[in-house]
């Protein structure tokens, strides 16, 4: 089969979640015609997956402009921009009612296994930039079937390739083995079987960001539960905590943010968890009950736990586009012009520049890695990022390279210095500058609710930097 021209191709966005089908709306918007590929059964199914997890964005800085004039004429209703939905909400009430608007440019089911250039592999140079790309899918069922596009945006997010309990980067000696008792997600204790298991047990909680406090103020409202008497946290921490730890606190402008960072902190200061500093953990064994005993690098051996929550980040799946040619930084497997702007040994959320097309390039014009895969292993991501690069890299397909090169965007600044910091050592007590209103503490569950099924049109980093 002869591939067709390219000038009569769509873009092929891969994954619908928030920034794929927020780049599909400003294709739209541009006269570009976009199929989005979505390996999961329905849109959105990553956000769907953290449905009972509360965003500390407001659902104004959540719902991109293209897309709410996409899903105007439907007689859709903008939710109340101050408030904070959940995962669910977000997608019950937005990113479901979008995929709807645009019919069957979405395809879910459909899950991307290979990216190239049409009969030229990553080695071949001649005459590759005028052949179309070519994408290999693997349909529900074990159908495959090969399409053609003239870009691709990949928009695929990180949620399915979480970072390991291992300190080193590598799973830890012994985790793949206690997998039954391992999770690398915020867990639902709304759930009664997952709070079950949940209530009465000692867990072990590892990592440093949102998704961490979020799991600690959980279990530590299970614990003032009546059902939950005797649970108990163990927070892992690779560094020692430090004025920064618990992020912008009353100084950060998103307060939902900050508030988290207060919650998790009262779970420490209350006794419903305790923290573990500087601990690299290098294997998961099981003690005469079968419980699990962590293991660090420096010889440190902790009380056995009766589960697991690993919460130390996200990284790219790089696996189906092996062959192009890609311009990755070599730490944080960010597109090269991208990192140095996202390090987050410099950057937070808020104070990442704003950046688009020329920023996201790579050496094989017309690809595109966008949204929370655009940060590669940087956690510092917010839907708001996204929709700009979308925005920027539409304009630049459509040919509008100066609406493209304009790219302007304001985020909320997290009132630490210092960024995020992925430092192992503790640093001096770091306070922001920042005056703002002390944030109240907001409710971090979802409240009760059916649960939500496709047919229903309801509902991936967690907490609200949101990935696609």
């Amino acid at each position: 089969m002869n591939a067709p021209a390219t000038a009569d191709l769509p873009v092929v966005v891969i994954g619908a979640g928030p920034t794929g089908l927020a780049a599909a709306a400003h294709l739209v918007g541009r006269g570009i015609e976009p199929l989005v590929l979505e390996a999961g059964p329905v849109a959105a199914a990553a956000v769907r997956a953290w449905s009972h997890v509360r965003l500390f964005s407001t659902w104004g800085e959540v719902v991109d402009p293209a897309a709410e004039k996409l899903l105007a004429p439907t007689g859709w209703t903008r939710p109340d921009p101050a408030a904070h939905p959940c995962g669910g909400d977000w997608a019950r009430l937005y990113l479901q009612p979008l995929a709807d608007a645009l019919g069957g440019r979405v395809r879910t089911g459909a899950r991307v296994t290979g990216v190239s250039r049409a009969g030229r592999d990553r080695i071949v140079d001649a005459d590759r930039e005028e052949q179309p790309f070519v994408v290999h899918v693997e349909h529900a069922g074990g159908r495959e079937e090969r399409l053609f596009a003239r870009a691709v945006v990949d928009a695929s997010g990180t949620w399915g390739t979480p970072g390991p309990a291992g300190g080193s980067g590598l799973a830890a000696l012994g985790e793949r083995a206690a997998a039954e008792h391992v999770t690398y997600r915020v867990p639902d204790l709304k759930d009664p079987a997952v709070r079950a298991r949940f209530a009465g047990r000692r867990t072990a909680v590892i990592g440093t960001g949102a998704s961490a406090f979020t799991a600690l103020a959980h279990l530590a409202d299970l614990a003032r539960a009546d059902d939950g008497a005797g649970t108990k946290a163990v927070w892992i921490l690779r560094r020692g905590i430090s004025g920064a730890t618990f992020g912008g606190g009353e100084a950060d402008q998103l307060p939902a943010r900050g508030a988290l960072g207060l919650a998790a902190k009262a779970a420490v200061d209350q006794g419903h968890a305790d923290a573990v500093t500087g601990f690299r953990t290098e294997a998961i064994e099981r003690d005469g009950d079968g419980r699990l005993v962590l293991l660090a690098e420096d010889g440190r051996r902790l009380d056995a736990v009766d589960e697991v929550i690993v919460l130390t980040g996200f990284r790219p799946d790089l696996s189906f586009l092996s062959e192009i040619r890609l311009g990755l930084d070599e730490r944080l497997q960010a597109p090269v012009a991208l990192a140095p702007l996202i390090d987050p040994n410099q950057h937070s959320c808020g104070t990442v520049h704003p950046h688009g097309h020329r920023e996201l390039a790579h050496p094989e014009q017309g690809v595109y890695l966008v949204g929370m895969k655009s940060y590669g292993r940087a956690p510092t991501f917010l839907a708001m990022t996204g929709y700009e690069q979308v925005r920027s890299v539409a304009a630049a397909l459509a040919g509008d390279l100066e609406a493209a090169d304009k790219v302007e965007l304001t985020l909320p600044e997290t009132g630490v210095c210092g960024g995020a910091g992925l430092f192992d050592a503790p640093e001096a007590d770091e306070t922001g500058g920042c005056c703002t209103p002390a944030p109240q503490l907001v409710q971090l569950t979802a409240p009760a609710a059916p649960p939500v099924t496709a047919a229903a049109g309801g509902e991936a980093p967690a907490g609200g930097c949101c990935g696609s």
